[in-house]
């Protein structure tokens, strides 16, 4: 179970960034794919075992040529997002820690009202 337990944690580590996300989830949906396929075949494949399979698997192979694409854009809008979102949560942190610290000590506040008021006067010149 250990042993298990380790792989996994390998294989996750190995796959991780926007190929890992892009497999995994191509996979996901190559697999939802194929449920749906499997229970629209159940009802007439009585003898056309043959048959089922055929067009089971063309659906899985269709389904990872003509999803690919979509699903690794996908995928990267989404990793993308997620670190722009990161980043805006950090610069934030950040913020509120240095505006926390200004309340506490006024030589930090100053120089934040020193640096706001020339980025004011800068905004200004650009204006006139």
């Amino acid at each position: 179970m250990r042993g298990a337990a380790r792989y996994l944690r390998q294989a996750a580590a190995r796959s991780s960034g926007a190929r890992g996300a892009t497999s995994l989830a191509l996979a996901a949906t190559v697999a939802a794919l194929m449920v749906a396929a499997n229970t629209l075949i159940d009802s007439w494949s009585d003898g056309h075992l043959l048959a089922a399979w055929l067009v089971l698997w063309g659906i899985a192979f269709a389904g990872m040529a003509l999803l690919a694409g979509p699903v690794r854009k996908l995928v990267s809008l989404v990793l993308s997002g997620t670190e722009a979102w990161t980043e805006a949560y950090r610069r934030a942190q950040e913020d509120e820690k240095t505006w926390n610290a200004a309340l506490h000590d006024a030589r930090i506040l100053a120089d934040l009202s020193r640096a706001m008021n020339g980025i004011a006067v800068e905004d200004m010149r650009r204006y006139r």
